[in-house]
This record gives structure tokens, C-alpha cells and sequence, in this order.
């Protein structure tokens, strides 16, 4: 049955020579926590528009696409609503009940937009800030743009959480005990968790992994161990250092540590440290600063953490090494 939008979309007109405002129109379900599709009609009669589409804590589903004056398009998306909408322990607080759907681009048009009840497979994400939903600020993780490049076969549950290690991820509990029961046969769960390590010994390193990769078994799932993204570290050498390669203070390499644990286990392997490694040293240190938040853009230096076109390249190297490790996921590509 379909669900009734509670709110008349709301026009607001972008200022002419405004860098980065939008015409935009937001749209509010009365759902409760879910997964749903989203049907939209792209276009307008009149005249020719540009439109993409966001959800919830500002999580891509469909970049913008342009049609012509008099031309439709229909999408259907795939949409996972939970509480909180952005990360699990809340930090950002609880968001907005129900479901939101924001209309992006230059020129947005859409009709005819409504949202069913629907039951995909799963795709979680098991991390860190890195790939966390951000409701606010100019942070975006790279599973916050992942959805856009995705079919609707598949939804994507998000429940990366900012400054999380593999030790808190068992220790909280609005973390894997609250994840490892939503987790059905069929699912694929991809686990990203490094950065936050700092201080970890390699054999509880290990340890907790395995305890992650297991948990997600017993449930009949998939787990997908993925490596760190790099950090925006460059040494003189125009090389990235160790840090920015994720060696711990410890002195371990946490990315081989994961690639060596995934063999080890029978876990297929998505390697994003070498992908995003390869990445940066190939713009060089300068060139590849847009990949981050940075001050003339975002007002803070972060060397950590992603700008929307940054977190949407991430997103694309995760893609890339899923088609490469022929994940079930993997044949949901756009």
C-alpha cells in the first residue's frame, strides 16, 4: 500500500550567481523504520530540468540527470529509514521521523512521487566516520554517496559511526548487538574499521575482527572485510606516510593486518587503502585536496574526512572492488 506524502512539496528558488544554491523540493512520509521504494516521475511539462534526488541524513540515491522540457524519467530507489537517521549512537541526535526525500540539482522537477513498503537484500556497513551518514556540517562519508550507485534491487543500511574502532563496534551496544539481529540470509555486510585503532595491539586487532566476520555468519550474512581509505598525509617524497597509510602508533599496519585476516578467513576482500592510495599519489598532494574538506571550501583543513565529491569518489573505488571480488551486490551497479 502506499504510503501519503504528509507535506505539499515546498519550491524554493536558487539565487542567479549563487555558487552551490539549488532550486530544491523536499517531500515528508509518515513511516515507520523500514526498508521502502521510492517512485518518482523526473521532468516537467514546460520546461527542461535537472534532478537528483537525497534522502534522509542527506544520503545520495540518484545523481542529478537532465531532461528535457515536455521529457519524463522514472526511478524507483531503494531507501533504508531508521532512528536515528544519520549514525547509530545518535551523535547528531535523532533527525526527522519518517522519511525525507529532497530533490537536488539545478533545476529539480519531479511528479507523481510516492513510497511503498519493499524487502531488498541488505547491503550494511559496518565503520567509522569515514563512511558514516552526516546529517550536518560539510562531512560525507563514502557509504553516505553509495546508494546513487546502486540499483534498486539492493538498499543500503548505513550504520558507520564516527570515532568507532573494532573494539567499540562489540563493546557498544547500540552497535553490532543492535546490527547482528537486522542481519538475514543473503545479506552482505562490509566492514571498514582501522582509523580509530590507534592504540590496538595486532592480535586484538585480529581478534575483534574475527568476532565481527563470525557474528555476521551466524546470522547467514556475508561479511566483506574492507581495507581504510588513506588519509590526505603526504611525506616530502610525494609518497603518503605511514600514518597516512594507517600504520597505528603501535607501529601495525592495519590494512595488511585485513588483507592477511581475509585470506586467513575465506572473506572476500575489497582493498580500499590501495585503491584510494593509488588515487592521491597519482593527483599529488595538491590535486588531490578537493578529495577532503578543505578551508577555502569548507572552512577546516581535515585529512581525514570527505567533501561530497570526495566521499562520491570513495564510493566509486568500493563499487570497483566489489565488482572485482563478483560480490552478490556487485550486479546492483548502475
Amino acid at each position: 500500500m502506499l504510503v501519503s506524502a504528509v507535506s505539499v512539496l515546498l519550491a524554493l528558488s536558487a539565487l542567479p550567481g549563487s555558487p552551490g544554491t539549488m532550486d530544491a523540493v523536499n517531500y515528508s512520509f509518515t513511516v515507520p523504520p523500514g526498508d521502502y521504494e521510492v517512485t518518482l516521475t523526473l521532468g516537467s511539462a514546460t520546461q527542461a530540468a535537472q534532478t537528483g534526488v537525497q534522502v534522509e541524513a542527506r544520503r545520495t540515491v540518484l545523481a542529478p540527470v537532465s531532461t528535457r522540457a515536455g521529457e519524463f524519467r522514472r526511478e524507483v530507489l531503494a531507501v533504508n529509514v531508521r532512528s536515528p537517521e544519520s549514525m547509530p549512537t545518535g551523535e547528531e541526535g535523532a533527525g526527522t521521523p519518517g522519511l525525507q526525500v529532497h530533490l537536488t540539482g539545478s533545476h529539480p522537477a519531479a511528479l507523481n512521487v510516492s513510497v511503498a513498503p519493499a524487502r531488498r537484500p541488505r547491503l550494511f556497513v559496518v565503520s567509522d566516520s569515514t563512511a558514516s551518514d552526516w546529517l550536518k556540517g560539510p562531512k560525507r562519508g563514502w557509504a553516505q554517496e553509495l546508494p546513487q550507485l546502486l540499483r534498486p534491487g539492493i538498499v543500503v543500511a548505513n550504520y558507520a559511526d564516527s570515532g568507532e574502532s573494532t573494539g567499540s563496534w562489540l563493546s557498544n551496544p547500540r552497535l553490532f548487538a543492535t546490527v547482528k539481529p537486522l542481519i538475514q540470509p543473503g545479506d552482505e555486510v562490509l566492514i571498514q574499521l582501522a582509523h580509530n585503532d590507534k592504540t590496538t595491539p595486532e592480535n586484538t586487532f585480529r581478534a575483534n575482527l574475527g568476532k565481527l566476520v563470525d557474528g555476521v555468519r551466524e546470522r547467514g550474512g556475508l561479511p566483506v572485510l574492507v581495507t581504510p581509505p588513506v588519509r590526505h598525509q603526504f611525506g616530502p617524497n610525494g609518497k603518503l606516510t605511514p600514518t597516512g597509510l594507517i600504520v597505528n602508533n603501535l607501529g601495525v599496519d592495519l590494512p595488511a593486518v585485513i588483507r592477511d585476516l581475509a585470506g586467513k578467513l575465506h572473506v572476500p576482500l575489497i582493498d580500499l587503502t590501495a585503491r584510494s592510495q593509488a588515487l592521491l599519489e597519482r593527483l599529488g598532494e595538491s590535486a588531490s585536496w578537493p578529495l577532503y574538506l578543505t578551508v577555502q571550501h569548507d572552512g577546516v583543513q581535515d585529512y581525514a574526512h570527505f567533501s561530497e565529491y570526495g566521499g562520491a569518489v570513495m564510493a566509486g573505488l568500493v563499487t570497483k572492488g566489489m565488482a572485482d571480488a563478483q560480490l552478490p551486490a556487485a550486479a546492483f551497479l548502475r
